[in-house]
């Protein structure tokens, strides 16, 4: 399978999960609006995905991804089973103080770390420690499904482990569905929400264990020891739990200083939610495929795989993020209006919650460009330079949303994230290229300059039709407005990739290839 079918491998069931995810935030958009219990659930929901971030998706993959193929390598299928097990036996121990922790000390938690203005409203305080406390166990139950999805990735078997999140959204709209048919109250909804949150954990750990049944590899924990193999995943680890935690802070000082003004928490996670579709399809997508590969093509001395695999990632990364950037960035209010404007959620909130995608859209190029040289330094075992560049990030963003939140409001704390994402990307890529680890072909260059001349043609298609058409983009009718939505989406979609395709910007050899393979399958 070539590298691109990979990405769509992934990317495709990614983009399964983020649908649903529109689906799921529209539902609750219409039942909650930008009201307490939204405003509750996602930041009690915010804590255990903070966790999950650090520990799991962060500094654990991390780690254990160029280890478990190191062991792969070297010792083929039994050793790296058994080097699985001693890390599950200590990560389920961890896992279970962790959790018993955290549910004890919730009350302090979330006044002090969470949502600490939230104490000016009782009801809405302990609304939010009672959701934190039924959702912990959620990061149990996936850090166990990232350890899991690593195995998996490790093996080249890429598409359930990233199916899984699917199910989380599954889950969450069903529950909304039967709230709705049983007409609940909005602190109800919330409970049943945070239930399902738990309930999805237990369905994804159950879909990967059955994953890893399927390729014959089980797991048997065993007595929790500190071998060698585990303090050196340990040690690696750190480092990276450090950037995670340093990133994950980051976003919680946001979430502390949003929370001062009423809303903004939903304001910023509907926001978010949109940005996170192109982040996600494509920044994941390669971020799950490139370490494994990179991992295995660095343990092999096989160095000119590696420059490959850089390349056509960046290629790719870019030729679909510039894009949906430059996208986001002009059209953010029929797309907000079109996706979530209806019941509690008023043209009020739509023009706020605007605001904050189009600065988000500014670092979204950022992020992916993170997700790519950031495989560089952890399939090296290199876990300190991405801590640099998560320091530098985060004191810059927490300074820029201290300095723009008053000034300009929540959308302050979006730009001051989007620039310090630009400043990590830029330090990673340098680091990359004074280290001789990573040096762009003359091919990759001209098309990363063709892709950007190639997204300037189609915003400036955008910006004439968005400047002449805005009222009835806006104005009409809901069946209307998606039609004219979706059909701008599509005449940017023919101008760009039309361009892209004739000049050369994209690989036509390696789409080609992917869509004679789709056809077959």
């Amino acid at each position: 399978m070539s590298l691109v079918a990979k990405f769509a491998s992934v990317g495709g069931a990614t983009m399964a999960s983020r649908v649903l995810g529109f689906v799921r935030e529209a539902m609750i958009a219409a039942f909650l609006g930008a009201g307490p219990v939204a405003d509750a659930f996602y930041a009690a929901f915010r804590f255990p995905n903070l966790f999950r971030r650090l520990f799991a998706e962060g500094a654990f993959n991390a780690a254990f991804v160029p280890l478990f193929a190191k062991e792969i390598e070297a010792g083929g299928t039994l050793a790296a089973k058994k080097f699985a097990e001693q890390v599950l036996s200590v990560l389920l121990l961890t896992l279970f103080a962790l959790s018993a922790l955290a549910m004890i000390f919730m009350p302090f938690l979330v006044g002090t770390v969470i949502a600490p203005k939230f104490a000016a409203d009782p009801a809405k305080f302990d609304l939010t420690v009672l959701l934190a406390r039924i959702m912990f166990p959620y990061l149990a139950a996936m850090s166990l499904v990232a350890m899991m999805a690593g195995i998996l990735n490790s093996m080249r078997r890429y598409f359930l482990a990233a199916l899984a999140p699917v199910l989380l959204n599954i889950v969450l709209v069903t529950s909304l569905l039967m709230s709705g048919y049983l007409d609940l109250a909005a602190p109800e909804i919330g409970l049943v929400m945070s239930w399902s949150v738990t309930l999805s954990g237990v369905a994804q750990l159950g879909l990967l264990i059955w994953a890893l049944r399927r390729e014959g590899f089980t797991l048997a924990p065993a007595r929790p020891r500190l071998t060698p193999a585990v303090k050196r995943l340990l040690w690696l680890a750190l480092p990276a739990a450090i950037t995670g935690g340093i990133t994950q802070i980051n976003l919680l000082v946001g979430q502390i200083i949003a929370s001062a003004e009423a809303g903004a928490i939903a304001v910023i996670n509907y926001a978010d939610r949109l940005n996170q579709l192109p982040l996600g399809v494509i920044g994941i997508a390669i971020g799950v495929v490139l370490l494994p590969e990179l991992s295995r093509a660095l343990r092999a001395g096989n160095a000119e795989e590696a420059q490959y695999l850089q390349n056509r990632s960046l290629e790719f990364g870019m030729a679909i993020t510039v894009p949906a950037a430059v996208g986001l960035a002009l059209l953010p209010e029929p797309i907000i209006a079109l996706v979530f404007e209806r019941g509690a959620f008023t043209r009020e909130t739509t023009l706020v919650t605007a605001s904050v995608l189009a600065a988000f859209a500014i670092g979204l190029p950022a992020f992916v460009l993170t997700k790519i040289f950031t495989p560089a330094f952890y399939a090296r075992e290199d876990m300190r330079t991405p801590l640099r560049a998560s320091i530098i990030s985060v004191i810059l963003n927490i300074a820029g949303s201290l300095l723009l939140f008053p000034r300009i409001g929540v959308a302050g704390i979006a730009l001051a994230t989007s620039l310090s994402g630009w400043i990590a990307a830029l330090y990673l890529g340098g680091r990359l290229w004074s280290g001789d680890l990573f040096r762009p072909q003359a091919i990759t260059l001209r098309r990363l300059a063709l892709i950007s001349a190639g997204a300037a043609l189609m915003g400036a298609a955008l910006w004439w039709i968005e400047a002449r058409y805005a009222a009835f983009l806006l104005e009409s009718g809901l069946l209307v407005r998606l039609v004219a939505v979706l059909g701008v989406i599509a005449f940017a979609f023919v101008i760009y990739f039309g361009f892209a395709i004739l000049t050369g910007a994209l690989d036509r050899r390696e789409f080609a290839r992917l869509l004679k393979r789709r056809r077959k399958s």
